[in-house]
């Protein structure tokens, strides 16, 4: 992704140059600065809904608080959750005729490539992407979710010809130990910890939203593991910004009972929220922050947010991952990818089934980039047809 530009808004943020050639980058003033301005709507330049005036309907503004724990978990019951996690993380397929249905609704990006290609002719393409479940396959130990060399060297291809964003739950350190790129951004903690290239081991912080809550995730961190100790398979993971309570080997009758000890231990934290993902609890920042609006920011900060040229292409296989889904959907601008080999409900447009038909998905994009930058005369006759 050489010679970007970053172009933030004028938003209480001080610039600072990045080395490399025609590049610019942007850093927070402090975390009081970030934080404060996104209180203040400060964020208004981005255009974001909500933002500044308190959005229509009475909207609350970027950045604010979402509604208090004791009325998320007043909707959020066990059986709730319990259901949400079995739903993300299907057991088996449904019948043949409800796949076909949803295959048709949802195709293969493989298979439907031609569509994706006429879709970014003459269009600059952005590429976001998740990394467990999407770059490299779901495994029972967290450290271990390695991406293979040949994926690696795909995103390393894609982000030569691509402005390229992966948008994780993980912290963006342990994402970036594993992915092993420098050239990309990198958006941790599901989109609250947003971080750009570098050519060196440390990156240029871009934007921090829920900074102030450190303090309050490394508590809620310390009573989450002495409560689930106690659980065979439970796992929580620090993730900076957010918590991951694990329960992939977790005996399901178990699920319920942990979920309970989960909620127990969160109201005593009023700032936090929880969410479901593929056999995982998210515990996060009560502000209105996701991966959507890192994707928002993202493209805003890149200058492409308010043009027609541009095609975003988001790749996810967990419920997480919806929120850019409905961004892109809600902007009639870009495509949704789903990683996942059973139906799901999804915003997404197109499917792809595992990593691996990511990985060839990532490829043939290269590929389609290289021969269209060829003069027409050195196109393959095919190519020039379309």
């Amino acid at each position: 992704m050489s010679n970007q530009d970053v172009v933030l808004p004028d938003m209480g943020i001080a610039a600072a140059a990045l080395p490399g050639p025609g590049r610019a980058l942007f850093v927070c003033r402090g975390a009081a600065g970030a934080v404060s301005s996104l209180r203040r709507g400060a964020y208004g330049g981005l255009g974001l809904p909500g933002a500044a005036d308190g959005g229509a309907g009475g909207e609350p503004f970027l950045g604010a608080r979402a509604p208090a724990p004791a009325a998320v978990a007043g909707r959020t019951c066990t059986s709730r959750v319990v259901e949400a996690i079995r739903a993300s993380s299907p057991t088996r397929c449904p019948a043949v005729d409800e796949c076909d249905a949803w295959t048709r609704k949802h195709p293969s990006a493989l298979g439907s490539f031609d569509q994706v290609a006429a879709a970014a002719k003459g269009k600059r393409i952005v590429m976001f992407m998740d990394y467990d479940g999407t770059l490299s396959p779901i495994v029972t130990d967290p450290d271990m979710a390695f991406m293979t060399a040949e994926m690696r060297e795909a995103v390393r291809d894609v982000a030569k010809h691509f402005p390229t964003a992966i948008v994780t739950g993980r912290c963006v350190e342990k994402v970036c130990s594993f992915v092993g790129l420098s050239d990309l951004y990198y958006a941790g903690s599901h989109g609250m910890d947003i971080k750009g290239p570098s050519s060196k081991d440390d990156q240029t912080v871009l934007l921090q939203p829920a900074r102030e809550f450190l303090p309050v995730i490394d508590k809620a961190f310390r009573a989450l593991e002495e409560r689930t100790r106690a659980t065979p398979g439970a796992r929580v993971e620090h993730n900076k910004f957010c918590l991951s309570v694990h329960f992939r080997c977790v005996a399901e009758k178990s699920w319920s009972p942990l979920a309970e000890q989960v909620k127990a231990v969160l109201r005593d934290f009023p700032e936090l929220k929880l969410t479901e993902g593929r056999k995982v609890l998210e515990i996060r920042p009560s502000i209105m922050w996701d991966k959507g609006r890192a994707v928002e920011f993202l493209l805003k900060s890149l200058g492409f947010d308010d043009r027609s040229d541009v095609l975003p292409v988001y790749i996810g296989d967990d419920r997480t991952d919806e929120d850019a889904f409905k961004v892109l959907k809600k902007r009639g601008q870009g495509l949704g990818i789903l990683v996942s080999k059973c139906p799901k409900e999804t915003d997404a447009s197109y499917s792809l089934q595992d990593p691996t038909e990511v990985m060839e998905f990532l490829v043939r994009l290269v590929e389609w980039k290289r021969l269209r930058s060829l003069s027409p005369s050195a196109r393959p006759r095919a190519q020039q047809q379309k």
